[in-house]
């Protein structure tokens, strides 16, 4: 079987400024489909719609817009596709001493320092932060690079202060490992990424990790701080929310079309997963809709 490992990113600063921010009209990011890291940290603001997010070995479905900080060497995939149906994406790319080495010392930047370390798990913010930064990152498109700067410290200052975030993977989770680690549970990621609608086994990944069973088993937790099968399941019922969100089908297509062989046992994950059963979240999901 052929698997990608993540792309490594090569981000350029824009011109005449210090980071890269890029603005895009609904699914033009064409980066969205690939999973790849980069040592910049990353902010995503999407405008609107709904999607999956998948960073380092987290996976979940936003709806009515996101708003994402990503730390240096996370992997993730894009978060807007021709399904969304979003507005806009702004994705701003900074390294974290862009500002230069002492900065981030300095007693008035210490929140920022404090996020730039959360950010290193992934962090998604709430709807109130959103509308609070979301116009300003729209608005630095036409601004000059100093009043772009300035605008960029504000909605970093704003993010260190917010209270509705959530962190989207373990404390203690790092890919900072050797670099066979690293292409290691990439090579994995990439995988499931690519076949999480089929049967996978713990035989097979084992193998193609050149591992046995239950090395890989250890292995994979002790990275993710989750099972193997939990982060599998995790990506079928998140795959499978987004089907219940876009597509008029019933739940028992959706049930296979997410990887699941057996109703019953979707149901049962679905549930312990979200809470609720699959028509109990598509039924909400219509309500918020309207």
């Amino acid at each position: 079987m052929k698997t990608l490992r993540p792309s490594f990113e090569i981000v350029e600063p824009s011109f005449g400024s210090s980071f890269t921010y890029s603005k895009y009209v609904q699914n033009e990011n064409n980066m969205a489909h690939l999973w790849h890291y980069h040592p910049e940290i990353e902010m995503v603001f999407v405008n609107g719609g709904s999607g999956k997010r998948q960073i380092g070995s987290h996976v979940s479905y936003y709806t009515d817009g996101d708003l994402i900080l990503i730390g240096s060497d996370l992997p993730h995939c894009g978060f807007t596709d021709t399904n969304t149906g979003n507005k806009t994406e702004v994705v701003i790319q900074m390294k974290p001493d862009f500002l230069g080495t002492d900065f981030l010392s300095l007693k008035e930047t210490r929140g920022i320092a404090n996020l730039f370390e959360k950010a290193k798990y992934g962090i998604a913010f709430g709807k109130d932060t959103m509308k609070l930064v979301g116009a300003t990152l729209e608005k630095m498109h036409n601004a000059w690079p100093l009043e772009k700067l300035l605008a960029l410290l504000g909605v970093l200052r704003e993010l260190e202060q917010a209270s509705d975030y959530k962190l989207l993977n373990a404390l203690n989770f790092s890919l900072e490992m050797q670099v066979q680690d690293n292409d290691r549970i990439n090579m994995i990621f990439n995988f499931v990424k690519d076949h999480f609608q089929e049967q996978i086994s713990l035989e097979d990944i084992a193998e193609m990790a050149s591992m046995t069973v239950p090395s890989f088993c250890r292995y994979f937790k002790k990275i993710t701080k989750k099972t193997f099968t939990k982060f599998v399941n995790e990506y079928r019922v998140v795959h499978a929310s987004k089907l219940l969100a876009e597509k008029h089908i019933s739940i028992t297509a959706i049930s296979f079309e997410s990887g699941f062989n057996n109703f019953s046992h979707f149901n049962k994950i679905f549930h312990e997963f979200t809470g609720k059963s699959a028509s109990e979240y598509r039924n909400e999901l219509k309500s918020v809709i309207k």
